[in-house]
């Protein structure tokens, strides 16, 4: 079903969710209330842009579940966000936070925007008034947003701000991903990437793969992908091609990593870089390589182009980038593929040390908080593996039962009021 009508992301996400819970043994009305979002928000808004007119947006908030601690969740501006993406989103960071034995529920949040449309000015006030209209939900007891696609630290100091605007008072803790200057942590802006660098890692050593001269393609540079491929350059492994959504360049010699990082940072994109051909990103997915990445958006590898995919590794970087289907022939591949509630949990995990320190107001150094992300993520990695090799699991179900069991065993330990 997801070759030519793709599923939905929040399809996917129940897909996977039903696969996962038919392997276990949990009571039925625990698996039917974990199905469902808490709660969903959607607020329409005005805008004054620039030229003195008012534009409507409109902007979401889902919950998913609140057993294991508040909620926590990216909020991403995209032109193509809707409510069942955003759902889904909150639903597999309910299950990254569990893995990762964090505690939190899922949450998610976005707003349909281009938001490289706007100018700083119209952003800025974009943000201070969805902000304004989910404050009704946020607080550092209760819901925690972050950055995501189409976000940054800068909208997150806004989001802080605006929050805090209300309060009467600062309120570090009620985002993550904020800047260090005004209570971020050290760490946090490159953690996601850095993880996926720790995850291809592990499985390299699991394959016995030097990851030395390895070659690695990487879709999509922006904050997960760019640092994705700068970590896995620093490894020594060879970044032979990246993308982003004007297109992509392909080098099989490797491309020059630190070179390309201010190539991006003069012209927004990677397309044009000197010494690489040009390739599209659906070629990228297919190309000869050790590891692959996704680091873009979700349902990039379908039923239809998996079987061309020729990578040893994929660590998804992405949320959601493989579908079901598509699963299912790389399995029968032998592709070793790091789920992404795994691979991609360091941001939440730095995320959650931020917010330990803005409610401390006792901040760690960045050498702290990388020791304490590589830990925390290879522990995930070999309990993943165990629950693998001793259930006889691919690793995303292997993944997935061990984060619903959490979730399960705190709903059944609380109870359902009243």
């Amino acid at each position: 079903m997801d070759g030519q009508i793709r599923r939905s992301a929040y399809e996917v996400a129940l897909a996977q969710y039903d696969e996962a819970v038919a392997l276990m043994n949990l009571p039925d009305d625990v698996v039917e209330f974990m199905r469902y979002p808490k709660r969903e928000l959607t607020v329409n808004f005005p805008v004054r842009m620039d030229n003195g007119h008012i534009r409507m947006f409109t902007g979401f908030r889902v919950h998913h579940t609140t057993v294991r601690g508040p909620t926590k969740g990216g909020i991403r501006y995209h032109p193509e966000v809707t409510l069942e993406e955003t759902r889904a989103l909150a639903m597999w960071m309910t299950w990254k936070c569990a893995l990762m034995n964090l505690p939190y529920g899922g949450a998610k949040g976005g707003v349909i925007v281009d938001p490289y449309t706007l100018s700083d000015e119209e952003l800025c006030r974009l943000t201070r008034r969805y902000a304004t209209e989910i404050s009704i939900l946020m607080s550092p007891e209760g819901d925690i947003p972050a950055p995501d696609v189409g976000t940054n630290p800068q909208v997150m100091a806004w989001i802080m701000d605006t929050y805090s605007m209300h309060r009467g008072y600062s309120v570090p803790a009620v985002v993550t991903g904020k800047p260090v200057q005004i209570g971020g942590s050290h760490g946090r802006y490159d953690a996601t990437g850095l993880g996926v660098m720790f995850m291809a890692r592990e499985a390299m050593k699991r394959l016995n793969m030097p990851i030395q001269g390895a070659t690695v393609a990487v879709q999509g540079f922006g904050n997960v992908g760019s640092f994705a491929a700068h970590y896995m350059h620093l490894q020594g492994a060879k970044v032979i091609a990246v993308s982003d959504v004007r297109g992509g360049i392909y080098n099989p010699h490797g491309l020059d990593i630190p070179a390309l990082e201010r190539y991006v940072k003069e012209t927004r994109t990677v397309v044009g870089f000197p010494g690489a051909d040009a390739i599209t990103n659906a070629e990228l997915l297919e190309l000869p390589c050790d590891v692959l990445i996704p680091a873009a958006l979700e349902g990039q590898i379908t039923r239809e182009n998996a079987p061309r995919v020729k990578a040893r590794i994929i660590a998804e970087g992405a949320n959601g980038p493989t579908t079901p289907n598509a699963d299912k022939i790389l399995q029968d591949k032998g592709v070793f593929v790091i789920p992404d509630i795994l691979c991609n949990a360091g941001g939440v995990t730095v995320s959650y040390f931020e917010w330990v320190q803005s409610l401390q107001s006792f901040f760690w150094s960045e050498q702290d908080v990388k020791r304490q992300l590589e830990r925390l993520m290879v522990d995930s990695f070999n309990a993943v593996m165990h629950e693998a090799e001793t259930r006889k699991l691919p690793l995303r179900m292997a993944a997935y039962t061990v984060a619903i069991g959490r979730v399960a065993e705190a709903i059944i330990l609380r109870g359902v009021y009243p």
